[in-house]
Formats: structure tokens, sequence, C-alpha cells
């Protein structure tokens, strides 16, 4: 099959013919149709110092897909050939204490696909049973490859009430983007992003968006002063990891307030614990999604609401064939697309 290759440590990827995957007893076959380009894939593609860290060289990278079952080992119980289906990219070890309490998303022996073990961006990947989500409905292909990410979103989003809030979000990339529609969506009453891209903040306020801030040029305060708001934000998503973004945020959050990180900090974060303490802030870091409770929530949200699907589907800006990934990782590393889809169908 072809796939894309990490062949040794080091910057790079190569479009070469692998080995076709075979499942085993308690593992699904999936021929892949879509896959999303993500950061950690850019991060594993030029081999920063995260990547070296953290990735098992050799390896096939790509956790985000969509794609149709092709076959399905003996053990496996409800996932036929000929679903379309997504993946959940964590693989959880299912014996830890919280795998048994049923926080499978809080595991301590996770392995990522593309990441400790072969991932999607190849013609074919395999996968335990219970990470394969059925689309039962009908879904757009290049939607159902982000179902991984647009679970990030929707974790961030749930982490906190936000019905009838004032919500902060810093960082308009993707899942950001996403997010805002999710707050949106669920009923917040004021929703403000922040970026540095003109063309992302254009992106959020087409996700519902009711104000946005270049964080080059004017300060978030100056939201509150423009919506007439008197107290701060009542939630904050964090999605850039821009180490100012973090205290930026906590400066504008109301007592009691809450905050959701998924971003990973990208430098060392000076924090006023002061004000956190003393304004009773609760922060709560953000990994993946919820399994699979995230996974029936976004599920339940796209098939009831048209406005959320075209605003989910909007967020995916550019399409290339496999064949092409180079194009599409460029496209990804800019500051100016959206999501990036990868066609498996044209290698």
């Amino acid at each position: 099959m072809k796939a894309l290759y990490k062949p040794a440590a080091g910057p790079g990827l190569e479009l070469v013919e692998r080995p076709e995957p075979e499942a085993g007893p308690d593992e699904v076959k999936i021929r892949v149709l879509r896959t999303g380009i993500c950061g950690t894939d850019l991060h594993i593609e030029s081999w920063d110092a995260w990547a070296a860290s953290a990735v098992a060289a050799p390896l096939i990278p790509g956790h985000e897909l969509y794609g149709e079952v092709v076959a399905v080992g003996d053990a496996v119980h409800e996932v036929r050939v000929g679903d379309r289906v997504s993946g959940e990219g964590h693989i959880v070890c299912g014996i830890c204490r919280n795998c048994r309490a049923g926080r499978r998303q809080m595991c301590i022996r996770t392995k990522g696909l593309g990441v400790q073990r072969d991932g999607a961006f190849a013609e074919y990947v395999v996968l335990p049973e219970s990470n394969v989500w059925v689309h039962h409905g009908g879904i757009d292909p290049d939607v159902g490859a982000i179902f991984d990410p647009f679970g990030n979103a929707v974790h961030t989003a749930l982490r906190f009430g936000v019905v009838g809030e004032d919500v902060l979000v810093t960082g308009s990339g993707p899942i950001g983007l996403m997010a805002i529609a999710v707050a949106r969506h669920v009923g917040a009453r004021f929703v403000v992003a922040t970026d540095v891209s003109p063309h992302r903040l254009d992106l959020a306020l087409g996700m519902g968006a009711d104000h946005v801030v270049d964080v080059r040029t004017e300060r978030v305060h100056s939201a509150q002063e423009a919506l007439g708001m008197r107290e701060g934000f009542d939630v904050g998503f964090e999605m850039s990891g821009a180490p100012s973004a973090l205290p930026e945020m906590i400066e504008n959050m109301t007592h009691g307030a809450s905050i959701a990180m998924l971003g990973l900090p990208a430098g060392q974060i000076s924090v006023d614990w002061g004000a956190v303490v003393t304004r009773m802030i609760t922060i709560s870091g953000i990994y993946g999604r919820q399994m699979f409770e995230t996974w029936f929530a976004m599920d339940a949200m796209l098939a009831t609401s048209e406005v959320l699907r075209e605003r989910v589907a909007s967020v995916i800006t550019d399409r290339f064939a496999a064949g092409d990934w180079e194009l599409g990782f460029a496209a990804a590393a800019s500051a100016d697309r959206g999501k990036v889809i990868l066609d498996w169908t044209e290698v």
C-alpha cells in the first residue's frame, strides 16, 4: 500500500510502499478515504524537540481519519465490513485505575495513533474495535475526517457550562474556530475570539463570534468595552498555546470564572497566581476527548443542527490528493488556512 512514512528519526516524510496491515482478533481494518492534517503531524514532519521526545520512528503518522471497514477480526462484535467510520486516536490500556473507573481519556498508558503506532496516512490502517466510531447516518467524508479535532473542540467547549455565559476564546485555529461554533450552538451570550491572523478572525465571525480581537494591535479588554460587559468573562477556552494568552485571559475573567486549556504552551507561561486564587478561578487541562461521551455529543449536535454542520464544514479550507501531501503540509502550516484534508482515493 502507499503510505507517508518516516523511516528514521529526523526531518521529512516519504510517500512509499509499505506492507498492508492485517486486523488482529479484536481489530478493524479500514480503507482510508480522507485524513486531516494536524499540528501534531507538522511537528512529526519537521522533527522538532517534541517529536524527538515523543514519537517512535520508524512510523506512519496521521490520526484524523475517515474510511470504510474492509475486514474485522474474529472477536469483533458490532463493527461490520462496509461501515463508514472515524477513529479515536488514543488507544488505552484498559486496566489502569482511570480506565477501570471509566475515565479512559485519562489513561496513564495511552498510545497515540500515528505517534506511538502506525497511523492513518496510508491506504489502510488498523484500529481496535473499541476505537472505531461508526457513522450510522450520512456524513461528508471531509467532516468525518475531522471528528478527532472536532471532538477536541466539543470537549473543551462543554468542559464548563456556557449557557447564558460570556466566553473568551484565545486562538482561532481550526479547533478554536469549531469551539466558537459549539459555544454559540449551546447558548453562550457573548463569544469573543482572538488571533494574530485577520483571515482567521474573519473565519471566527463566520463561526458565530460576536467580536474579535487582533492581539497584535489591541487588548482583550477592548472587547468588553465594545460589548458593554461589566464584570469580565465567565468561561475561557485557551486554544493557542501562546505564552501571553493565558495571563491576558486571567486578567479579563470574572470572579469564579472557569478556564479550559487545550493549547499546548509554546514556552514558559508566567501566571499571576494571586489573581487565580483571589478571583477563585478554575483552570482545567484538556487533552483529547472523553471516550466516548464527547463522540455521542458531537454526533448528536451535527445531526440536529444544519447551522453547526455548515460551520464545522467551513473550517475545511483545502483538500489535496494524498500524492500531493507536500502541498497539503505547506497549506496546513500557513496561518491563513483552516483545516487541510488529504484525499487517499488519489495517491
